[in-house]
Order: structure tokens, then sequence, then C-alpha cells
């Protein structure tokens, strides 16, 4: 370690992201991208953006893009707030709303970066628990606490919560902030958003970089009452005042309001997921109930590291998490029809070799 380092950032563990490889030939189900192009609408944006205006700071309130994320959910923009990528977005809301006496809440099989942001700004947190079937249950929520932090659909496990279980959370929990991170919201579970006007401690974050299918851009947004985003806001002024470039604001409006595309290649991710889920249970893995664009699944007979190394030797990736509880599953992103059937037919000769199959 440098002796120019702060004390605070030593005991650091910073976030590990999914492998990025740079090698021809692989396919990617590492990383929870859409394996699908962003909106030829989006493309064209940017397309069209690009030119000698990228000498101008781009607007650093994205009003544009406010508006569109308002629009789409009945909102006024005054209950948008925008940054670069949901990542930042909830950093803000780390350091804006959940700094408090008591300690944070959140599971113990959830987003790794959330205890990354609570070590990085000093938030004291408690990790409850899922259930026996990997699922979170609101009840273990019911108690004094700084703040909730819920992944829904969860991640990695892809299970999600009812909007009436999320309503009766808040409904018990009035006197502190409830974030819900709705990353994977557009493939099957069902938006808290309706609930915002109703209470005044929702934040609900969401990020393009998965139903739309713009990761490459990092564009994220929270909806939440106007005093919450006043307080994002106020973080955001004091740390940078153009989190988002020209491009990413043309673009993000631009695949936001084409709805129509949205919802074509959404449906496709969820039509590929179930048939991805059949096809694994046949081969014997056991997959948790996913309302995201990937699959949890774990096989009785089988290491998961050791099935992680012998597809990588097929070139499709996947993820694994050395952690208690979870180390024996692979989470698997959902690809094209194609590459599923690539990664199915990958596996059987994997368990053939080993004679499972």
């Amino acid at each position: 370690m440098s002796k120019f380092w702060s004390d605070s950032i030593r005991s650091l563990e910073p976030y590990v992201p999914g492998e990025q490889p740079a090698i021809a030939g692989i396919i990617k189900l590492n990383t929870n991208e859409n394996p699908y192009p962003p909106s030829p609408a989006a493309l064209a944006a940017i397309r069209q953006a690009a030119d000698e205006g990228l000498r101008l700071y781009p607007d650093p309130n994205a009003s544009a893009l406010k508006q569109a994320v308002a629009d789409s959910h009945g909102l006024s923009a005054e209950h948008v707030f925008v940054g670069n990528g949901s990542d930042e977005v909830l950093a803000h809301a780390c350091r804006a709303l959940l700094r408090h006496t008591l300690p944070i809440l959140f599971p113990d099989i959830s987003y790794s970066f959330y205890p990354v942001y609570c070590n990085l700004y000093q938030i004291q947190y408690r990790q409850l628990p899922l259930n026996a079937e990997f699922e979170i249950c609101i009840d273990d929520y019911l108690q004094a606490n700084g703040g909730i932090v819920l992944a829904n659909p969860n991640a990695p496990t892809g299970c999600a919560i009812g909007r009436s279980e999320i309503r009766r959370l808040l409904e018990r929990n009035k006197d502190s902030v409830v974030v819900i991170d709705e990353a994977y919201i557009d493939f099957g579970g069902e938006t808290v958003v309706p609930l915002v006007e109703e209470f005044d401690n929702l934040l609900v974050v969401q990020t393009l970089s998965k139903s739309r299918s713009l990761a490459g851009l990092r564009v994220g947004f929270a909806i939440g009452h106007p005093v919450l985003i006043e307080a994002l806001e106020r973080v955001k002024g004091s740390f940078n005042s153009y989190p988002l470039d020209r491009l990413a604001i043309v673009g993000a409006v631009a695949a936001m309001h084409d709805r129509e595309y949205f919802e074509t290649t959404r449906r496709q991710v969820m039509d590929s997921r179930d048939r991805l889920t059949a096809e694994l249970a046949n081969l014997g893995f056991h997959v948790l109930p996913s309302q995201a664009n990937f699959l949890f699944a774990r096989h009785a007979q089988h290491d998961a590291g050791r099935l992680l190394e012998l597809l990588r030797q097929r070139k499709i990736l996947v993820r694994h998490f050395r952690k208690p509880r979870i180390d024996q599953f692979l989470r698997i992103s959902v690809g094209t029809d194609v590459q599923c059937q690539a990664l199915v037919d990958a596996l059987k000769e994997i368990l053939a070799d080993a004679g499972s199959v």
C-alpha cells in the first residue's frame, strides 16, 4: 500500500465486475447484458448528435431525459433524478439518504455493490439472510433501521417480490428511506413506481443498461418524492455537475420513446429465459424462479466452479460467486436462442462426458 493513500481506503474491497474478455468467438453470458442491439432510434439519435456540438458541455440537468422518464411513468420531471448508470445513482442515494445512526438493512445475498458503498461512505449496515428458497422475507425488515435497500428482482437470484409486499413494508417503515433497486424489473417483475406519490420515503432506481440494451452508454435514474430527488441533486452538484454526456442523453431519450422496440426485445428475452429454464431442468439443474434476464442454477452432481471452467474451455462465459450458500450456483445471462442452445449443447456434452446424462 502506498504511503500516500488516505487511511479510509486501506480497508476497502472494491466491487469486482464480470469479466469483459477480448477473445473472438466468445458467447458472453456472464454480465447480464442484453443480447439484442439498442433501439435503432437510439443509435440514429447518437449518430446525429456526434457533431461539432460535442465541444460544448451537455445540459447539466439532462432535462429532456428527466422528462422522457417522467412521461413514461405519468409523473412530473421533479420526481426524476438521472445519473451515470444506476450504480452512480445508488452511490448518491447512500450518501444523501442512508447515512444515519441506525444501520441500513439489505439481504445477505444480493448485489455486492451495496456493502462496498457502505464501507466507502462509512454507513453501518446489517445483512439479513434470505430464506431457504432464497427469497426476501419482508417481515425480517420490520425493525428499526437507518434505511432499507432491496434489489427487486434480486441479484444474483432473480427472485422477485410483489408490489403488495413492498407496500406492506412501506406502510410499516415510514421513518426511513426504502430504496428499491429495479435494474431487472422490465423482465417480468412488478414495479413499485406507482407508489412513489403515496409514500414520500420510497426511492426507485432503474437503469437503461439491461432492458434497453444501453449498458455501454451508462444511464440510470431514480424516481421518488421531490424532496428525496433534491437530496440526490445536492450530492450530484457537489460531485459532478455534468454526469451524462450529450450522446448519452439523446440516446437515452430516444430509447425511452421507442416503446415498441423495448416491448419486443424484452419479450424475446423473457421467452428465451423460460425455454432455457426448461432445458436446464431437463439436464438435472435446479433453477430458481427468475423474473430477471438471467438464471441462477445449480446441479446436485457437479461442482459449479468446475462447470464454469469446462464451459469456458468451450468459449462460453457464465458467472460464479465463491460465497457462502451460493458457491454451487452459476448465474447465466439469457442470450439469444442461438446462444442459449449453444450453452445447452455444451452442458449436455459436459454431463455426458461425466456419465450424468
